[in-house]
């Protein structure tokens, strides 16, 4: 039988397991381990088999291309799938945003839109968001403020770099509602083009329309519409960071849509190629002209077989029903999960667009940030074969990263282990 143990030697230490399972298959929301023990998977990759595991359209396609043509290099031919993919791209995306160019992962994806951002305004400053996660290449990571340990030993990192508030209850000052936070994050913003950086200087602002790890938090319309203004006013260039968010995960096929806001590039990753490797850089025509050839590179990026498996993605949105399956879902799991929180005072909040859906654990007794609550229930599910991740930049929350397919009595499998493991720890006064 085989033990990660006899294995971890062979291993970096940076390739970190919350677990020691290893999985041998998976199908839907489900997989299993070498020792035949199945799991519920509410995890799925951190969002992306948007199907679930090994789903019967995308395995077929991936066959069906494996078959015929894996790879080639890019700078000596074009691809039917890749071609066919970039089209259906260009035909949802909002906006303008009708040229692409792939790439492997989110944190290529994001780096290659800084690199973009620079080009096409050739200005070198970009502003990020405390609370925010981008990847960890080092374009990626010097963007990224959710965690300190993703830059450790990495400076100096990519500079000309800039923070600022996210609207949310970790980063901002104590007692504010969502109002008051979006207000106090603009004037940080204003205050920042102000006083730290010319706006002339700034070639863009890079921010996840929904912040993923940094708690699967869900800012006001108003702040991004207003985001998106201040750029308007002052030539600065949008990105939306759409890889955890994007793809139907929060109900529309991208998170901006929900705040009538078009970005001037935005990356795609994660769910878009059914849990193969892909990402993609959508922009206009216009931006991504001064891009010239050779200025940026792939040697795997939109490889046929990843492709094939992305149209084969973007045919079970076809219908509406997958969207619409995405919508009653969310409604459905955010309303179990809201009884759960007038039950257990250590469920401080409950959030979400979609099945993009989070739940935030804090003392009780000074309202103070619990990541040892979540910990605790994190081992209780493990323990009752139920997948769970944290999120926030205080490692409290529990994200709900089902697929977009998940079935009622999926998840209330998961929340009635979720909630046997909340009434064992509350009776033991562990939590």
């Amino acid at each position: 039988m085989m033990r990660f143990s006899d294995y971890q030697a062979y291993l970096s230490p940076a390739l970190a397991k919350s677990t020691d399972l290893v999985m041998r298959e998976g199908k839907g929301c489900y997989m299993t381990d070498v020792n035949g023990d199945t799991y519920l998977d509410f995890v799925q990759g951190i969002a992306v088999n948007a199907l679930g595991h090994c789903h019967p359209a995308i395995v077929e396609a991936i066959c069906r291309q494996a078959r015929t043509l894996v790879n080639a290099s890019f700078n000596l031919a074009n691809f039917e799938p890749t071609l066919q993919l970039a089209k259906r791209l260009a035909e949802i995306a909002p906006g303008q945003l009708s040229s692409t160019f792939f790439s492997n992962g989110g944190a290529e994806a994001n780096d290659g839109a800084l690199k973009l951002a620079r080009a096409y305004t050739k200005r070198p400053a970009i502003i990020a968001f405390t609370g925010s996660f981008h990847g960890r290449t080092i374009g990626a990571v010097s963007v990224t403020g959710s965690n300190s340990k993703y830059r450790k030993y990495c400076e100096p990192l990519m500079g000309s770099v800039y923070f600022t508030p996210y609207p949310t209850k970790d980063l901002c000052p104590r007692g504010l509602d969502a109002s008051g936070r979006t207000a106090y994050c603009l004037e940080q913003l204003n205050n920042l083009l102000k006083y730290l950086v010319a706006p002339e200087m700034v070639a863009a602002i890079i921010m996840e329309p929904v912040q993923g790890e940094g708690g699967y938090v869900v800012p006001q319309k108003e702040f991004v519409q207003s985001v998106r203004a201040l750029c308007d006013r002052y030539g600065i260039l949008l990105i939306f960071d759409e890889i955890q968010a994007g793809y139907g995960r929060t109900g529309k096929m991208f998170a901006s849509e929900h705040f009538g806001v078009v970005p001037d590039i935005m990356t795609l990753g994660k769910a878009i190629a059914g849990g193969l490797p892909m990402s993609a850089i959508m922009s206009t025509p216009q931006i991504m002209e001064e891009w010239h050839p050779g200025m940026h590179g792939t040697t795997f990026g939109g490889n046929p077989v990843a492709a094939a498996a992305a149209c084969a993605v973007l045919d079970q949105f076809a219908d509406g029903s997958l969207l619409e399956n995405v919508n009653t879902m969310g409604t459905y799991l955010q309303g179990r999960l809201r009884e759960l929180q007038a039950k257990y005072p250590c469920i401080a909040d409950v959030r979400g667009l979609g099945l993009m859906v989070a739940i935030e654990f804090r003392h009780p007794q000074d309202d103070s940030p619990a990541p040892d609550i979540w910990e605790k229930v994190r081992a209780y599910c493990l323990e009752h074969r139920l997948l769970t991740l944290n999120c926030g930049v205080n490692g409290n929350g529990m994200r709900f990263a089902t697929p977009l397919n998940v079935r009622r009595e999926e998840l209330d499998e998961g929340l009635g282990i979720l909630e046997a493991g909340l009434a064992e720890l509350t009776a033991a006064g562990a939590i």
